[in-house]
C-alpha cells in the first residue's frame, strides 16, 4: 500500500493580492474613521439646535436661521387658512397634508404642517380640518415648502378655505400672509395640538445612521483582512510551488 503524504498548509506572499489589500484595507478604516467623525459633528450639531429650540424665543429662533430639521417650540393661534396638499398617500389610501397658518403671540406669522388626514370619498368633498381655538405651544421640526422642482408654480385660482393645491410655493403663500419666513414647521408628532398623522421621515441624517455606516466599512476591512491571510496560506507540491512565479 501506498503511503499518501498530506502536503501541509504553508505561508505564500502573492504581491497581487498584498497590493490589492494594502489599497483597500486603510481605505476602509479612513472611511470608518469618517464616518465616527461625521456622527460627532452631527451630535453637536443637533445638541446645539435643541438647547437653541430651549433658549431662544420665535423672533430669536427666526433671526438666527431656520436650517432644515432645526426643532422649534413656538406658542401661538391657529389662523383659519388652510391648504390641503393634494395627492399625498399613505398605507394605499389617498389624502392630504394639511397646512394651516400659525400667529405666535411674538414674531412673523407660519405656516405649519398638522399631518396627513383621509380624503373624502368624493373628488367635490373636502375634509373638514378646522384648527382647534385657543393658545397652544406647538413643537416641530423646521421644513420646506412643498414646492416640488418638476411641478410649475401657476395654479388655477381658488377661492374659500381650505384650498386644495398640488404644492405651496412662499410665493403663493405670501400673497395669503405677509411675513411669513422662507420655511415651515412639520409638527412633531401626533400628539402635537391640531396634528393629524404627523409620522414624518428624518430631515436630517442622524448619528446612528453615521455610526451604522461606520460599522459596515470597518467590518468590510476585517472581512478583507481575514480573507487575505486565508488566501495567502496554500498546500505546498508539485501543483503549488510555481504559484508565484
Amino acid at each position: 500500500m501506498t503511503d499518501v503524504k498530506k502536503n501541509p498548509r504553508q505561508w505564500h506572499v502573492d504581491w497581487r493580492l498584498m497590493v490589492f489589500t494594502g489599497v483597500f484595507f486603510p481605505l476602509l478604516i479612513a472611511l470608518g474613521i469618517w464616518q465616527l467623525s461625521r456622527a460627532e459633528e452631527k451630535q453637536v450639531v443637533l445638541d446645539q439646535w435643541q438647547q437653541e429650540a430651549q433658549d431662544l424665543n420665535w423672533p430669536e429662533q427666526v433671526a438666527s436661521g431656520l436650517d432644515i430639521g432645526r426643532p422649534v417650540t413656538v406658542t401661538g393661534l391657529f389662523g383659519d387658512r388652510s391648504w390641503l396638499l393634494d395627492n399625498r398617500t399613505r398605507d394605499g389610501f389617498a389624502g392630504y397634508e394639511v397646512l394651516t397658518e400659525l400667529h405666535p403671540l411674538q414674531g412673523p406669522p407660519v405656516i405649519v404642517n398638522r399631518g396627513w388626514i383621509a380624503a373624502p370619498r368624493t373628488r367635490n368633498e373636502l375634509p373638514n380640518v378646522n384648527p382647534p381655538e385657543g393658545v397652544f405651544s406647538l413643537t416641530g421640526r423646521i421644513g420646506q415648502y412643498p414646492e416640488p422642482p418638476v411641478l410649475s408654480n401657476k395654479s388655477a385660482p381658488a377661492e374659500g378655505w381650505p384650498r386644495r393645491v398640488q404644492m405651496l410655493s412662499r410665493s403663493v403663500a405670501v400673497a395669503e400672509i405677509a411675513e411669513l419666513p422662507g420655511a415651515v414647521i412639520r409638527l412633531q408628532d401626533s400628539e402635537q395640538p391640531g396634528a393629524y398623522r404627523a409620522d414624518w421621515k428624518p430631515d436630517l441624517m442622524g448619528p446612528q445612521t453615521h455610526y451604522g455606516y461606520a460599522t459596515q466599512w470597518f467590518a468590510l476591512a476585517v472581512v478583507l483582512s481575514i480573507l487575505s491571510v486565508v488566501a495567502s496560506y496554500r498546500k505546498t507540491g508539485s501543483n503549488n510551488d510555481d504559484d508565484n512565479g
